[in-house]
């Protein structure tokens, strides 16, 4: 009857954290979902903001908010097949004409200052005047990213959430631009 006493804290110990644990998980669950979300960037589309093997924190709930504005980084589903979750820049918004022409983006037929990018575009589009309820999106590295320019407009119900922060690599972490 000793040994079965001494035996009981412990177990009754392993139950407590067991309890603990998966309270904890349930937490990180919810929060994951619908707070905000660790992401790693597996292709080069946003370099030189965003390097393939970033490290990003995704907030979920700020954008609801205050909506979605030009230079947002977000995450969404594409609107092409893709194992995964795309990361582009917001560049244009509802009611809004953007053309690509001469190396350079034009919103309403001002150009666009863009000082993230590495060199300049080699392509041209639009004009396209975005409807309610979609954006256009481009990738940083313009020349060599999958994006609007490419698929088109991308509907605002497919967006995720607002790349915010970099973690991960420690000597580039913090506020994404």
């Amino acid at each position: 009857m000793s040994e079965e006493k001494s035996k009981s804290p412990w177990l009754d110990q392993i139950k407590e954290w067991a309890k603990d644990i998966a309270i904890a998980l349930a937490i990180g669950l919810v929060l994951k979902g619908s707070v905000a979300d660790a992401r790693m960037v597996p292709t080069p589309s946003m370099v030189p903001t965003v390097q393939v093997g970033d490290r990003i924190f995704v907030e979920k709930v700020i954008l609801k908010f205050t909506g979605i504005n030009r230079g947002d980084i977000i995450v969404f589903t594409p609107p092409v097949p893709s194992p995964d979750d795309y990361l582009k820049r917001v560049i244009g918004l509802p009611g809004e004409t953007v053309e690509v022409k001469n190396g350079q983006v034009y919103i309403n037929g001002e150009p666009l200052a863009e000082d993230y990018l590495a060199e300049t575009i080699r392509y041209k589009y639009g004009p396209v005047t975005v409807p309610d309820g979609k954006v256009l999106v481009l990738g940083d590295n313009r020349n060599y990213s999958e994006d609007s320019h490419r698929w088109g407009l991308l509907e605002q119900s497919a967006i995720h959430g607002r790349a915010w922060l970099r973690y991960w690599p420690l000597n580039r972490a913090g506020a994404l631009d």
